[in-house]
């Protein structure tokens, strides 16, 4: 019998929904009920909102390096808890175990990381111009922070949103992905365990229509951060915007890796490999478009052909997988719509795979060959147009100008990629190319938390995840004054 899990609000785990349940299944087996979970609705989200808005006014007095040892100790339970989360990841969204033990891994340095801040989340102290006054700015914490997560990354993502909130004295409603809501409920019970007080992290399981839709009205929810489409992103900025709440969005990606004349080809196709089929290519961050220059692209795309038909696709629990399953049979049959007419676009070419795999022990799972076109366009849609799968656009160009120029005619601008020999043109590249993240001889997968992680146009609206700049989310800035002088001193006007 498939385990029942529950919401959990102001402390307490309640595994009734107001809309009844949803089943988690495994991609990989899709008869596989990885657990069931409680549908929710307006009820829950107004009850976690209640829990968190009551816990904040004490939570938001603990110190903040008392609040960020709490958080440091959820960072050792993952630890210690690593490969049985890792395990429950790759049957909730299917993506192989060195994969998944990463995304864990990411979430226990997000802990770290944001633990240190708690001694840290500086203000600036400056000279006042009038005599016997001082001057300085501190950050205060926001209030309820809302949070709509993805399930590619069941627990980098929550963590990356969720600690720094609590660190900087914030409470949490966080709504987890339908397909991946286990990893987060283990999250919650990591937290309580790490000694965090009942309410300040509360989770609500349920759609987007039914959950994030009335989290993002609801009057005492102060912030908004979300990770996904860009479609729905549009939708919450807008919610956001009338109501006058900090939203931070990060949305879609058409990444694109550039390979010059110059570049240690070697090097460049095991980026391309992992940049384009990593998750089954189902990341924001994924490589969906392969800039070549002329000179080397005949030479490159026989490499990549040969190698990307070697990756053994499979269930991700197995060792020797390389590439797992579709997260559901909805984002199947949109890729296998976008290999369709890539197949039906002119001059491009399907140089590899393009089919789901359906027997043996693909039987039961949403697989897919890792797919490649060849003879692609800036004119065609699957250069343009977000995939999210297995899908590799290749682009022949004839210099770097041209190569910036593709790279840019992009409406998104998350990652950029670009291998090359030559220092020059390595920076020219972090100079030119529209995006908020940029590797030289990497993929463009592989971001650190350490550093800012967002990107431009309609990747995002501003905001960065990871290192100190997520602070900016979650606090709101307080300019101090203190005069004393012991007399009314008027700044501007008795300066003259």
């Amino acid at each position: 019998m498939a385990k029942r899990y529950g919401n959990l609000i102001g402390g307490k785990w309640i595994t009734q929904g107001s809309k009844g349940t949803l089943e988690n299944r495994n991609p990989a087996n899709d008869r596989e009920i990885v657990g069931i979970f409680p549908q929710s609705g307006i009820k829950e989200v107004n009850a976690a909102v209640s829990a968190a808005k009551k816990a904040f006014e004490k939570w938001r007095l603990v110190p903040a390096p008392k609040r960020g040892e709490i958080i440091k100790r959820a960072g050792d339970l993952m630890v210690k808890y690593k490969e049985e989360l890792a395990k429950l990841e790759t049957r909730e969204m299917g993506k192989i175990l060195d994969e998944t033990r990463g995304d864990v891994q990411e979430g226990i340095d997000t802990a770290y990381y944001m633990a240190g801040e708690g001694r840290r989340m500086f203000g600036d102290t400056v000279p006042c111009e009038l005599p016997n006054k001082t001057g300085f700015s501190i950050r205060q914490p926001v209030g309820v922070c809302g949070m709509i997560t993805p399930w590619n990354f069941p627990m980098a993502i929550p963590t990356w949103k969720a600690f720094p909130a609590l660190v900087c004295g914030n409470t949490v409603v966080i709504k987890p992905a339908t397909d991946t809501p286990a990893t987060v409920v283990r999250l919650g019970e990591i937290l309580e365990e790490a000694g965090l007080p009942p309410g300040c992290f509360n989770i609500i399981c349920g759609s987007g229509s039914g959950v994030g839709a009335p989290l993002c009205e609801h009057p005492d929810v102060r912030a908004i951060s979300f990770t996904g489409s860009t479609n729905v992103g549009a939708q919450i900025a807008e919610v956001c915007g009338r109501l006058n709440k900090k939203v931070s969005l990060e949305m879609g990606g058409k990444n694109a890796q550039i390979v010059m004349d110059d570049a240690d080809l070697d090097l460049a196709l095991q980026g391309a490999l992992w940049g384009a089929f990593g998750t089954s290519g189902q990341r924001c961050t994924a490589t969906s478009r392969l800039i070549l220059h002329k000179k080397i692209a005949k030479k490159f795309i026989a490499m990549l052909v040969k190698e990307a038909s070697k990756l053994r696709v499979g269930n991700g629990l197995d060792a020797k997988t390389q590439m797992g399953p579709i997260v559901n049979e909805s984002a199947m049959k949109g890729i296998l719509e976008y290999i369709r007419i890539g197949k039906e676009e002119d001059k491009a070419t399907l140089a590899l795979g393009g089919k789901q795999l359906k027997r043996g022990n693909h039987a039961k799972g949403w697989f897919l060959e890792p797919t490649i076109f060849t003879g692609v366009t800036h004119k065609m849609r699957i250069f343009w147009e977000e995939i999210f799968g297995p899908v590799l656009s290749v682009i022949e160009v004839k210099s770097f100008d041209e190569a910036i120029e593709r790279i840019n005619q992009s409406h998104f601008g998350l990652s950029s990629s670009i291998y090359t020999r030559d220092v020059n043109r390595a920076f020219a590249a972090i100079r030119d190319i529209e995006a908020g993240i940029t590797y030289i001889n990497g993929p463009t997968i592989g971001a650190e938390i350490q550093l800012p992680f967002g990107g431009v146009k309609g990747t995002g609206n501003g905001h960065r995840e990871s290192s100190h700049t997520v602070l900016d989310m979650f606090t709101e800035w307080k300019s101090v004054y203190v005069d004393f002088s012991g007399q009314l001193q008027r700044a501007q006007i008795d300066t003259e």
